[in-house]
C-alpha cells in the first residue's frame, strides 16, 4: 500500500489514509432480525440470537433449539474478501492438520460453501461465516498464575508450529496491527493527550527505527495469529490453567514469527517493580515447545514495547473517532500504557540477558 507523504508533527486527522479504511469504516449495518433470518436461510440455524461486541465486524451468538451455539460473523465491508478467506482457510487447515488445537471450526452453509457474500446497505458486500462457539471462561476475567501462563504460551507455540507450512495468497496483506509496521504510527502520536505517555511512545519509536526495523527482514517469517490477548483466549471454568479456546484470527498476517510471542507476551507484564519475570516465564514456556533463535530473543524486549505502543496509538486514535464504542476499543489501552511505563527504566541489555537466561541460551558475548 502506498504511503502518503506526511509532515513532522502532522495531526492524525491529516494522515487518516495511513490508518487504513478497515479501521475507520463502521461495522456492517445488519439488524438483529436480519441476522437471525440470515442464519436460518443460509445456514439452517434457528433459535435465539445475541449481538456480540466487536471492533470492526458484526458478530452474533446463535443458540439453536437443541442448546448448541455458534457464532455468525459478518465482516466489515472494508475488509478484503481475500483476507477473510485467509482466516477461513487457516481454520480449515488447522482442522485438518492439528485437530487437537482449541480453535473454532467453520460451518458449511446450506449450499455447501464456507463463505457467503451479502449486502446490507445496497452498496457494499460483507462476507458471512458461521464458526463453532468455544466454551470457557475468558482469560481476562480470571486470576493469572504461572502455571496458566506457561500453558497459554505452550498452546501458542503449538499453534505456530501448525501454521508453519500454511500458505495463502493474502497472508502478506498490509496490516497496521502488524508490529513490523510500528514506525508508520509516528504521525498518530500527536493525538495522545497525555504528554508523558506521548513521550514514551515517541522514544520507543526511535528505538524501533534504530534497532528493530533494519533487521526484521533477516528473521524467519510465517503466518501468525498476531493477537493472543486475554480477550481472545478461553480457559476451563473449573481449571483456569487449562486452555479451552483460541479465537479471533482477524489480525492474522505473514510476518516474523517472533512477533507472535512478542504480542502475546505484551499481555503478561508484571508489576511496576517486577515487570519482566512473568514475561520471561511466558517466553521460556514458548521456547520449550518452539525454540527461539538468539537473534529473535535479542529483539523480544523491543518488539514487546512496539506492540504496547501500537495498542496505545491505534486504540487512542480509534476511540477519539468512535466514541460510541470507546469502552470496547480501549479495553487493552490502560494495560499497554502501564506496560510502556514499566519498561521505561529497563535497559535493552538487561532485558535480553533476562530472556536469554529464561530460555537457557548462552550469555550474549
Amino acid at each position: 500500500m502506498s504511503k502518503p507523504a506526511t509532515k513532522p508533527g502532522a495531526s492524525a486527522a491529516e494522515t487518516a489514509p495511513l490508518i487504513g479504511e478497515l479501521l475507520t469504516c463502521p461495522p456492517p449495518p445488519i439488524t438483529d432480525a436480519e441476522a437471525l433470518q440470515l442464519a436460518k436461510d443460509a445456514f439452517g440455524l434457528s433459535g435465539s440470537l445475541k449481538r456480540l461486541t466487536s471492533e470492526r465486524d458484526a458478530n452474533f451468538l446463535v443458540h439453536d433449539a437443541a442448546g448448541s451455539a455458534c457464532v455468525l460473523k459478518v465482516t466489515n465491508a472494508a475488509e478484503d474478501p481475500a483476507v477473510t478467506n485467509l482466516q477461513t482457510e487457516t481454520l480449515l487447515h488447522l482442522q485438518r492438520t492439528a485437530p487437537q488445537l482449541p480453535v473454532p471450526r467453520v460451518h458449511q452453509a446450506i449450499d455447501g460453501s464456507f463463505e457467503l457474500r451479502r449486502s446490507f446497505d445496497g452498496k457494499t458486500e460483507s462476507t458471512i461465516r458461521v464458526l463453532t462457539y468455544l466454551a470457557g471462561e475468558p482469560l481476562h476475567r480470571v486470576d493469572t498464575t504461572a502455571h496458566q501462563r506457561r500453558n497459554v504460551a505452550a498452546e501458542l507455540a503449538r499453534l505456530d508450529i501448525a501454521l508453519k507450512d500454511f500458505h495463502h495468497p493474502a497472508a502478506d496483506h498490509d496490516l497496521l496491527w502488524d508490529t513490523k509496521n510500528a514506525a508508520r504510527l509516528r504521525p498518530f502520536a500527536a493525538d495522545i493527550a497525555d504528554p508523558a505517555l506521548r513521550s514514551l511512545v515517541e522514544r520507543q519509536l526511535d528505538v524501533f527505527d534504530r534497532h528493530v526495523a533494519p533487521v526484521l527482514a533477516d528473521l524467519r517469517a510465517q503466518p501468525i495469529h498476531n493477537d493472543l490477548n486475554p480477550h481472545n483466549v478461553l480457559v476451563h471454568p473449573n481449571d483456569h490453567t487449562r486452555v479451552t479456546g483460541i479465537f479471533d484470527f482477524g489480525d492474522m498476517v505473514h510476518t516474523p514469527l517472533v512477533i507472535d510471542i512478542a504480542v502475546a507476551a505484551s499481555y503478561q507484564i508484571g508489576s511496576q517493580d517486577d515487570p519482566l519475570t512473568p514475561v520471561a516465564e511466558f517466553v521460556a514456556a514458548y521456547h520449550e515447545v518452539l525454540p527461539l533463535a538468539a537473534d529473535e530473543v535479542a529483539l523480544l524486549f523491543d518488539l514487546i514495547a512496539a506492540r504496547l505502543l501500537t495498542t496505545v496509538v491505534i486504540t487512542n486514535w480509534r476511540s477519539l473517532r468512535h466514541p460510541e464504542n470507546r469502552e470496547y476499543i480501549l479495553r487493552n489501552h490502560g494495560r499497554a500504557a502501564a506496560g510502556l511505563q514499566a519498561f521505561a527504566p529497563i535497559s535493552r541489555a538487561d532485558a535480553e540477558r533476562i530472556f536469554r537466561t529464561a530460555c537457557k541460551l548462552e550469555p550474549h558475548r
